[in-house]
């Protein structure tokens, strides 16, 4: 199994690693560029965002790949009791919907309303090919044709949401395609100590390596964006992966990991969702973008955009670890584990508070200007010893331009 771990993690890696450069050209040809038209983006310069296709590229040879392989081997059997073959078959139509929608919507910009459609005529696709989330039963109801109507509607609820919530925290570079590494990779851990399906092993590994392939052109300073190509598919395929990789699991800890990986994600869709309902009184704010977003918030403290990614790289292995350490070792021990985060967190935190003085400088990434607070910025109307963090939203870096979220701390 480690070999066929190995070959789906390099050739998923290798394939997307090549190609993401060529979605770059292509975004310029057919416009699938982010120009930056309000304050919302933290970027400040046009990006390409076509990154998308490169990934699920990647993840498709792979996992086609080792599907032929393996079936030749017969190794895996795609048509035994499970139809493992009839269930992949749904996923591919599922991304093959999301990523005609997203494209669309990539290149031209469509409603929300028609891309949340496109999300749920995929999950329908999926849930009528055979994936369900099928061992949560409601209480004192026996009825069998009940209980599938829930099966039903809960999966579908669960595809849409994880696809939104990917979706919803690509605000930052490399923050979502970071997150759906880690993801990922606590997912494969998972299960791999739950003895899962060898299918959901594969497409677990393969996701995680066309992920790692793409990080290159993505973290901070970024070349190209992943895209809503991309995002949704990442939401859609971990939505998906995570429910192959518990079926027929009877144990309520382990159908609920999946949730508590996702947690970051998720916490922020719920938090965003009862955000702009209490703000905008009304179904359709749901739909509306603002700025109160995590990373948003975290940028909004004074740090850099690299930094802020890797506050919540950090938060997001903390759930992947937390669901592992629960799995192997129960829930006290999950607990202890997380009780130690918070207090390491909360010293380095304070240290962190004290050492950070008015006079700490930034570095612009692009051209390496330094800003120094003692001396400001006067040309720009920045009068000497104006911290970094009080520089207004529109300042620029004097020598090539480039906006406050290029900087970063200069030690």
């Amino acid at each position: 199994m480690w070999g066929d771990i190995a070959i789906a993690f390099l050739l998923a890696f290798i394939v997307t690693f090549m190609a993401t450069p060529y979605t770059i050209k292509i975004a310029h040809k057919v416009g699938a560029v982010d120009i930056p038209k309000d304050q919302r983006r933290m970027h400040k310069k046009a990006m390409p965002k076509f990154g998308g296709p490169a990934v699920i590229l990647g993840f498709l040879v792979s996992v086609i790949y080792l599907l032929i392989v393996m079936s030749m081997e017969n190794t895996i059997n795609l048509f035994g009791i499970e139809q493992y073959g009839m269930k992949l078959l749904g996923m591919l139509l599922g991304i093959i919907i999301i990523g005609v929608t997203c494209i669309i919507d990539d290149i031209k910009t469509i409603r929300p309303i028609i891309k949340l459609t496109g999300q749920v005529l995929a999950a329908i696709v999926v849930v009528l090919f055979g994936v369900r989330i099928d061992e949560i039963q409601l209480p004192f109801i026996q009825n069998p044709q009940v209980q599938e109507v829930f099966s039903i509607i809960i999966t579908i609820i669960w595809i849409v949401g994880v696809t939104n919530a990917i979706n919803l925290i690509d605000g930052l570079d490399g923050l979502s395609s970071g997150i759906s590494v880690i993801s990922a990779l606590s997912l494969l851990i998972i299960f791999v100590l739950n003895d899962s399906p060898t299918v959901a092993i594969l497409l677990i590994t393969a996701l995680a390596g066309a992920l790692v392939g793409f990080l290159p052109f993505n973290f901070s300073p970024a070349k190209t964006f992943i895209g809503d190509t991309g995002s949704n598919f990442l939401g859609f395929s971990l939505s998906i992966i995570s429910i192959l990789g518990v079926a027929k699991t009877y144990t309520v800890a382990v159908i609920v990991l999946p949730l508590i990986v996702l947690g970051l994600p998720l916490f922020d869709t719920f938090w965003a969702i009862i955000r702009r309902l209490i703000k905008g009184k009304s179904i359709k704010a749901i739909f509306k973008a603002d700025k109160g977003h995590l990373h948003h918030r975290i940028v909004a403290k004074g740090f850099s955009q690299k930094q802020a990614v890797l506050i919540l790289y950090g938060i997001s292995a903390t759930f992947g670890i937390f669901a592992v350490i629960m799995l192997e070792s129960g829930i006290w021990k999950a607990l202890s584990f997380l009780l130690m985060v918070i207090v390491a967190i909360a010293l380095g935190y304070k240290n962190f508070k004290t050492e950070k003085s008015e006079n700490q400088r930034f570095e612009c990434l692009e051209c390496k200007y330094i800003y120094n607070p003692k001396f400001g910025n006067e040309k720009a109307g920045i009068k000497p010893g104006t911290p970094f963090e009080d520089l207004p939203d529109d300042w620029v870096c004097p020598v090539c331009g480039e906006g406050k979220d290029m900087f970063e701390m200069h030690n």
